[in-house]
């Protein structure tokens, strides 16, 4: 295999390449564009960081190229999708610098727990004071760690061995994973009401961006201790500000920012004040994560050279197309189902299963039960999660994944269930194909039969007169309307089960007054991704 190398890699990182004699490890830095295409045609693989641009021009050259190798996290740089449909594998290293950001966090509580940034400056300008820089100790002090992935789970380890109690907090880590760590796990509003000190590890997206905001502040004890170590915007900025003002907060760490570098006058006010100490996005930024990331791509080059599955990669080969003709179908159903039912789930998962029956069960269903799983971790890790690194993303996160099949079903041709367990709770979904488009036709013990649309709401409450009329009623007076409806009951006047599609998404505020007039003893509301797969889960659809 031939590699070529564009930009500054660690060289202690390559070690792996150069030590391997079936590998040519060509390293060729400040090469122009024009260059670059003339010469790529004779790679297998290139490694890059974010020197070079792999676009269009690039990967049509590439006609031997089968890996993109991008020593870093972001893939900014990479045209995935088109190195998709020229069936390059695109690999990076998304955990190389964990420890990295894991100690950096460290690093910032504990300089500003011991005023280290002011006592350093004051004594470098000449003086000798050591009052004003009387610290706070670690020990005995709760400790909140909202994300318990692979930084927030290191973060909370070294909480612990300060002798901190530390209470944590992630719908997609198990409770097993937690008991390892020797955290305990609750909820958000008990991190925020019970902590001195409250540190974030999660990935930036819909749901945590502003995740903890003016609301959030509120709840906490005066006192507390904030961190930001993971991405900028995840705490609402002028909620910070203000309560750093009001002494709510007694300070504060950032090293991330919503706009990098910082320009509004927000953020200039925020990093001048003196209770925060900051960086400038130096979580990764020691010489080991450059070189563990080095070691990290490295080591995917080999594995695809050795024919095994391949931990990072961003995407992954189409599968053949007599088989692709066989599941694609079957994968849209899978896909949605994941999509819909991971939304139902607020507990950690400890369980995934997937039972296929029917005459689909005469088939090798396996690509079925990765490509769910893809669709399910793709909502809950800051991963791009695809077919060949589901299974391991699974078990990292102490998730066991289970397969059943049976030749037999009642009432359809085909049907696949999907189980979710944890703490105790159960979630099932069952689909089939109707005409070729999925369709859900039971939940829990539910007999229903409806198609997901991007905006839903499921409710569960006891069947009584008027219910079906408030719920209409109250759509009505916020403008939203009714697309179709489906209802499941077991019988008369007990409980029912409401699943409402919708033209638009419905707001917090609707969804208080519908569970408050029907007494609803559950409610959700469901945003369905339109078109299928949105990222690289490799089921080509």
């Amino acid at each position: 295999m031939k590699i070529i190398v564009t930009d500054e890699v660690s060289a202690e990182g390559l070690a792996l390449l150069t030590q391997e004699p079936r590998i040519q490890l060509d390293v060729k830095l400040g090469l122009k564009k024009e260059e670059l295409l003339a010469t790529i045609g004779e790679y297998d693989a290139i490694i890059t960081r974010s020197g070079t641009t792999v676009d269009k021009d690039l990967l049509d050259a590439a006609r031997k190229l089968k890996i993109v190798a991008r020593a870093g996290v972001g893939i900014d740089n990479v045209d995935v999708d088109y190195a998709s449909s020229k069936g390059v594998i695109v690999v990076n290293a998304p955990f190389g610098n964990t420890n990295s950001a894991a100690e950096h966090t460290m690093a910032l509580l504990l300089a500003f727990c011991r005023n280290v940034t002011k006592a350093n400056n004051s004594l470098k300008s000449g003086e000798w004071k050591r009052a004003p820089f009387t610290g706070y100790e670690l020990k005995g002090r709760v400790a909140g760690v909202i994300g318990l992935g692979k930084v927030g789970g290191r973060v909370a380890t070294r909480l612990k061995a300060f002798e901190c109690e530390v209470l944590a907090c992630d719908p997609y880590i198990s409770v097993k994973r937690a008991h390892d760590l020797g955290v305990k796990l609750v909820s958000h509003d008990e991190i925020y009401k019970n902590c001195d000190i409250i540190t974030v590890h999660t990935p930036l997206n819909d749901e945590t961006r502003d995740m903890i905001g003016p609301r959030e502040f509120g709840l906490m004890k005066s006192g507390v201790i904030i961190l930001n170590v993971a991405r900028g915007g995840i705490i609402n900025e002028q909620a910070l500000l203000d309560n750093l003002a009001s002494g709510k907060v007694t300070g504060a760490a950032v090293d991330v920012w919503s706009e990098e570098p910082p320009k509004s006058e927000l953020l200039k006010q925020l990093i001048a004040h003196e209770k925060l100490v900051v960086t400038p996005h130096l979580g990764a930024n020691t010489f080991e994560a450059q070189v563990n990331v080095a070691i990290d791509v490295s080591r995917e080059i080999l594995n695809y050279l050795d024919d095994k599955p391949l931990e990072n990669a961003v995407n992954i080969p189409r599968f053949d197309l007599a088989l692709m003709d066989q599941m694609r179908p079957f994968l849209n159903l899978m896909s949605v189902m994941c999509d819909f039912g991971v939304q139902l789930v607020d507990n950690n998962i400890e369980k995934v299963s997937f039972g296929f029956s029917g005459s689909i069960a005469h088939y090798d269903c396996s690509p079925l039960t990765v490509c769910g799983l893809s669709a399910l971790l793709n909502r809950m890790v800051d991963q791009d999660v695809n077919m060949v690194n589901a299974s391991l993303i699974a078990e990292q996160m102490g998730i066991v994944v289970e397969e059943t099949k049976s030749t037999q079903s009642d009432a359809f041709s085909n049907v696949i269930t999907l189980v979710i367990e944890g703490d105790g709770k159960r979630r099932l979904v069952s689909g089939t194909l109707f005409e070729g488009a999925p369709r859900i036709v039971r939940l829990r013990d539910y007999s229903m039969d409806f198609a997901p649309e991007e905006h839903m709401l499921l409710l569960n409450y006891n069947d009584r007169p008027g219910m079906i009329g408030r719920i209409g009623t109250i759509m009505g007076q916020h403008d939203i309307n009714i697309g179709s409806m489906n209802l499941g009951r077991r019988e008369k006047k007990g409980e029912a089960m409401v699943i409402l599609s919708l033209d638009s998404a419905i707001p917090a505020n609707v969804m208080e007054e519908i569970k408050t007039a029907t007494e609803a003893t559950f409610i959700k509301a469901i945003h369905m991704r339109v078109g299928g797969c949105t990222r690289n889960c490799g089921c080509g659809l």
